[in-house]
């Protein structure tokens, strides 16, 4: 399972502006094969505020095929959801048959 990813690179702003419209294509094509792979994926991201799990996530939402996006917030857990096993809720907010999915503490986005 892949965790975490650390690259040490960057990127300047021209080039990222430059790439942007082969990326979002290529993750389209990547979200319609997911889709249609018949297993779910659910991307959870966290970390400290501020650390841009926000901006990531919102990111996704615009680039991805809203159609087949549903967000999700969270907030602390409840006492009941924190006796469950850590990131349980955000697999038991998806709906059912979702082909994919991206989570933070502010939200999770359920494919299907």
């Amino acid at each position: 399972m892949f965790h975490t990813v650390t690259l040490g690179r960057k990127v300047s702003k021209e080039e990222f502006v430059s790439r942007v419209p082969a990326l979002r294509q290529g993750l389209l094509v990547q979200q319609v094969r997911l889709r249609d792979a018949g297993f779910p994926v659910i991307c959870l991201f966290a970390g400290v505020d501020g650390a841009g799990k926000v901006e990531t996530v919102n990111l996704l939402n615009e680039w991805m095929d809203p159609r087949h996006l549903v967000t999700r917030a969270y907030s602390e857990p409840s006492d009941e959801e924190a006796e469950r096993p850590p990131f349980w809720r955000s697999g038991a907010t998806c709906p059912r048959g979702v082909a994919s999915g991206c989570s933070s503490r502010a939200g999770t986005a359920c494919r299907s």
